[in-house]
């Protein structure tokens, strides 16, 4: 879009003043709805998180979509029984008495700094995004996203940091938003009810196979990188032009002034910066350019979309983000390729040995390694799971399918104690042997080590109190 557009409406804010739309100039759109009714009344009524010691400044979720077979990962069990097992053997790790699997030996050398968290659950369904990003647990009837889903872990955390003067988003999801690949928005990883400016900043990607076209059940890797777009202003459109259409608008702006000097309303004018800023600071274009990294650092994390995006993930953790989040995520619509991601139906051990754990493996560690280099993995919170987990028994076409009952989730990073094993699965890695651990537990430590109360609540459309972990506890027993 190339005007800017100043509209007066007879829409009013939640206590008079009147709602307008903003700034439209190319890549403003990339924050969506700046004023948001609902999320002007949630300001107004909403705390802020009690006090507790950051552990973590940034955190890093790495999302395996589809659901990783953690028990050919993280939790093998090599005495169970033939159709169970699998193929795959246990491998001494860095931590005494921590096994994984021996498709992950790079991962292994670095599982002192980790912890292994082997009996989580959750009741959301399977395929259902929603309980892991934000601890809400419940089986809705699909996967879409409603306005009226409880925020997202990264929205929480950019909720509570609204006024904090920034250029770099507070929240960012690489290397594009879940579902856009399946042309769809799947819910989880939203504002929710908190409302559309407390979304991630998202990029978008390319994706591509070496020898298309690609084959559901015997993928190959998925090449590419995220990308910033709209990042240049229209043609016509100056930069003395655009600062001062941005005077203009702020000269519009004297009403939502007033209700931000009485609500503390102090995220709206950030946002608006950052909107500018994209379009118009080059230290912001720059962390998010990759082509400035070297050549042997790029070869590391491997010329991947999953590897480039993660890479992309410690640019913008150095520089002050706090929530990013990584997906591997299916690109069956919109290009044509990785049509089954983590979702291993069929062919579930050709599937990790050629293609998902060598390639995850390598990244993984070299993310490790990489933020430890730099001094950032004390202070960097690092998350790999998945929505689910996959059935103990090996199905008839040599698949795995969708198992909530009892999964892994693999934690390191700052506070984490290094090679700690929370919880058992049984002998088949089927049901919770001890230590059970609900995923709003996991939603729970993150806010813990973060410094936000995960008691701390949210007010939702009707105005109503909502604990951000929805109940959830943190597991101490991994803490440092």
């Amino acid at each position: 879009m190339s005007e800017i557009t100043l509209l007066g409406s007879a829409r009013r804010g939640c206590n008079g003043p009147t709602r307008r739309e903003t700034l439209k100039v190319g890549a403003l759109s990339l924050l969506g709805g700046l004023l948001n009714t609902q999320g002007l009344c949630t300001l107004a009524a909403s705390s802020s998180p009690s006090a507790t010691p950051i552990r973590a400044k940034s955190v890093v979720l790495l999302y395996l979509q589809g659901g990783a077979p953690t028990q050919d990962m993280f939790d093998l069990k090599p005495h169970a029984p033939d159709g169970v097992g699998g193929e795959f053997k246990p491998i001494a790790t860095s931590a005494d008495g921590v096994e994984i699997g021996e498709l992950l030996p790079l991962t292994a050398r670095w599982m002192h700094k980790a912890a292994i968290v082997r009996s989580v659950y959750h009741n959301g369904g399977c395929h259902k995004n929603l309980p892991m990003y934000t601890g809400y647990d419940v089986n809705l009837p699909d996967e879409e996203f409603r306005d009226s889903d409880p925020p997202s872990m990264g929205s929480v955390c950019a909720y509570f940091e609204r006024s904090r003067p920034q250029q770099l988003p507070t929240y960012a999801y690489l290397p594009c938003p879940l579902g856009w690949g399946e042309v769809r928005r799947k819910a989880g990883p939203h504002g929710g009810f908190l409302g559309r400016r407390y979304d991630a900043f998202s990029t978008e990607c390319t994706a591509f196979v070496d020898h298309p076209p690609d084959e559901i059940w015997n993928p190959q890797v998925v090449r590419g990188e995220p990308r910033v777009t709209d990042t240049e202003l229209p043609a016509g459109i100056t930069l003395d032009r655009l600062l001062g259409r941005r005077r203009l608008v702020e000269q519009f702006d004297d009403q939502f002034r007033d209700l931000e000097s009485r609500y503390d309303l102090g995220s709206f004018p950030s946002q608006q910066r950052l909107a500018f800023d994209m379009l118009t600071s080059a230290q912001v274009r720059e962390a998010f350019d990759l082509s400035r990294e070297d050549v042997q650092t790029r070869e590391c994390y491997g010329r991947t979309l999953f590897g480039s995006s993660t890479l992309l993930a410690r640019r913008l953790v150095e520089r002050g983000v706090r929530f990013v989040n990584v997906s591997w995520d299916n690109f069956s619509k919109r290009f044509g390729v990785s049509n089954a991601a983590w979702d291993t139906h069929e062919s579930n051990f050709p599937m990790l040995k050629q293609t998902l754990l060598p390639n995850f493996d390598q990244t993984y560690s070299a993310f490790i390694a990489d933020l430890d280099s730099r001094g950032l993995l004390d202070e960097t919170l690092v998350v790999t799971m998945g929505e689910m987990g996959r059935t103990p028994r090996i199905n008839a076409k040599g698949g795995r399918d969708h198992w909530t009952n009892c999964y892994s989730v693999l934690l390191a990073g700052a506070g984490i104690r290094g090679g700690t094993i929370h919880g058992a699965s049984d002998e088949q890695a089927a049901f919770i042997k001890d230590g059970p651990v609900h995923i709003r537990d996991i939603c729970a430590k993150i806010y813990h080590l973060l410094g936000i109360d995960p008691e701390t609540s949210v007010y939702d459309r009707a105005n109503r109190p909502v604990a951000v972990a929805h109940g959830g506890q943190p597991i101490h027993a991994i803490l440092d």
